[in-house]
């Protein structure tokens, strides 16, 4: 289904917000939109919501599949203003957001479901999921200058910390970590300070006057603990080429990247058991 805009799908596409879990994805160029979407897709979640402007095509057994919506995916704050929209039409259903070229892994994902995975969050007294952005990047750039190609992606097996959260008094918040780590450590310099975390709680139950904040946070506290105080609990990783592709497709900092590979690069292998072998999510006590 297509809709003409967010207000739109709200009015005549609301049904689809019935029954989750629904995962959102923001298309902010054509980068591989179509593979997006179809993973996403064979995942299990109930719907899938594309935000797009007109420029990005689809095949049209594909564009059947989900429910297209026109967006302005370059406008300053578009993808906080959008999930916060559907969060409020949506109380109690399980969320997720990515942008293009992101890829939602999660433990055992190539034999379980979302929603057997979400249902056994749910029973862990749990309604968000930090999820680790793991950056992804093509090893040739000579033959993919966007740094995009699912054939020959890579990840940095190390190279990853975390830092306590300070309060506003200045104090570690409990169950709260700032995460760092991947390109945006390496090439940190290219960065801007508030734009190196790579923790999103990407997957979470909607509810009244909940509100995401253009650091993935959330304004209930916690949604961005990392787990409950009694054990550890899921973890998610999402693989993404969104950090690669600005900094090959941005002036300041294209002229300075030759490569992104170094000592640390290993081949992906689009399983979720590498991911859980590096240490880049956590099964909890879901085995």
């Amino acid at each position: 289904m297509r809709y003409d805009s967010l207000d739109t799908f709200l009015t005549d596409g609301k049904d689809a917000l019935l029954k989750g879990p629904i995962a959102m994805v923001f298309a902010e160029d054509l980068a591989e939109v179509d593979t997006t979407l179809r993973h996403h897709l064979s995942l299990g979640f109930k719907q899938v919501l594309l935000f797009a402007p007109d420029e990005v095509k689809l095949p049209e057994g594909l564009e059947t599949k989900i429910h297209r919506i026109r967006y302005a995916t370059r406008a300053p704050e578009m993808l906080t203003k959008a999930v916060n929209r559907i969060i409020a039409a949506a109380p109690g259903i399980w969320m997720y957001y990515c942008y293009n070229a992101e890829y939602l892994f999660f433990p055992f994902c190539e034999t379980r479901t979302i929603t057997d995975m979400l249902t056994f969050h749910t029973e862990e007294r749990r309604d968000a999921m930090l999820c680790y952005v793991v950056d992804l990047y093509a090893d040739d750039l000579g033959a993919h200058p966007n740094a995009v190609s699912l054939e020959d992606a890579h990840l940095d097996r190390s190279g990853y910390y975390a830092l306590g959260r300070p309060d506003a008094e200045g104090h570690p918040k409990e169950r709260q970590l700032d995460f760092f780590g991947g390109l945006r450590w390496r090439f940190e310099e290219h960065m801007p300070p508030h734009r190196r975390r790579i923790d999103r709680i990407a997957i979470f139950k909607a509810k009244k006057g909940l509100k995401l904040s253009e650091e993935h946070l959330f304004n209930d506290e916690e949604y961005n603990t990392y787990a409950c105080p009694w054990h550890h609990n899921l973890t998610a990783a999402i693989v993404s080429f969104r950090t690669a592709k600005a900094l090959k497709t941005n002036a300041g900092s294209t002229y300075d990247i030759q490569t992104f590979r170094w000592h640390n690069s290993v081949e992906f292998e689009w399983h979720s058991q590498q991911l859980l072998d590096l240490g880049l999510m956590e099964p909890g006590q879901w085995f």
